[in-house]
C-alpha cells in the first residue's frame, strides 16, 4: 500500500511543483491586437457560463481572488490572461450559452473566441468544462466541433463531480467517452474535477504542467 501511494505522490510531483510558482492576473483581451507575445505554451479553458470556470483557476492556484466569479451568466466578457511563472499563459475564455446577453455582444464573443482558436500558435490545448451534472448538451456539441474544424486539441474536463452521485458520474463518463469518438480534434482522456472540494485537480495541474514543456 506504501509504494502505491509513494508512486500516486510522485505521478503528480511536476504539477504540485508547477502550480506552487506564482501565477497573476496579466491583462483582459477584447480584440486580438491585444495578444500578448506568443513567447510560450498557453492553455485555455472553455465551457458553458457557470459552468465553473473562475471557480477552478482558483482552485488551482489555491486563490479565491485570483479569476473573478459570478452568479451572473456571462460576466467574463474577454479574453482574460494569468501568467504562470513567465513559462505559461493561461487563458479564461468568455463562457458561451448565455441566453440573455444582446445577440450583437453574443456574436462579437463568438467572433473573438473564434479568431483567437485559429490564429494562436502556442496554444498548445482547449480545456473543455462541462457540468458533469447535465453531461454534453447541444452548445457543447457546437462548440465540439468548431474545435474540430480548427484543428485545436480540446480535452473535456467534468467539473462539479461533488453534486453527482458515483454511480451517476460513471454514466457521464461513459457516454461522454462514447460522443468523444465523433470528435477528431478531442484528446481521449477525460478528467473531472471538484473546485469545491478539491477533488482530482493534481491530474489536471499535471496535465497543465507538461505542456508547458516544450
Amino acid at each position: 500500500m506504501n509504494e502505491i501511494n509513494a508512486q500516486n505522490i510522485e505521478d503528480f510531483s511536476l504539477g504540485r511543483d508547477f502550480f506552487n510558482k506564482k501565477c497573476t492576473f496579466m491583462l483582459s483581451v477584447a480584440n486580438l491586437k491585444q495578444l500578448p507575445d506568443s513567447d510560450r505554451s498557453e492553455v485555455a479553458f472553455a465551457g458553458r457560463s457557470n459552468v465553473g470556470k473562475s471557480s477552478l483557476i482558483n482552485a488551482l492556484f489555491g486563490q479565491k481572488k485570483l479569476a473573478k466569479t459570478s452568479s451572473t451568466p456571462g460576466r467574463t466578457q474577454q479574453l482574460n490572461y494569468f501568467n504562470l511563472d513567465d513559462r505559461l499563459y493561461l487563458v479564461d475564455l468568455p463562457g458561451y450559452g448565455f441566453a440573455k446577453a444582446p445577440k450583437d455582444i453574443v456574436h462579437n464573443w463568438q467572433q473573438l473566441i473564434n479568431s483567437y482558436l485559429v490564429g494562436r500558435p502556442n496554444l498548445r490545448r482547449v480545456f473543455l468544462l462541462i457540468d458533469s451534472r447535465h453531461g454534453i448538451k447541444k452548445i457543447d456539441s457546437d462548440i465540439m466541433n468548431m474545435l474540430d474544424k480548427a484543428a485545436v486539441t480540446y480535452q473535456i474536463v467534468l467539473t462539479k463531480i461533488d453534486k453527482i452521485s458515483t454511480a451517476a458520474l460513471d454514466q457521464i463518463m461513459n457516454e461522454t467517452q462514447q460522443q468523444l469518438k465523433e470528435h477528431t480534434a478531442a484528446h481521449i482522456s477525460i478528467l473531472k474535477t471538484s473546485s469545491e472540494k478539491n477533488l482530482f485537480l493534481d491530474e489536471l495541474k499535471n496535465e497543465i504542467a507538461e505542456l508547458a514543456t516544450f
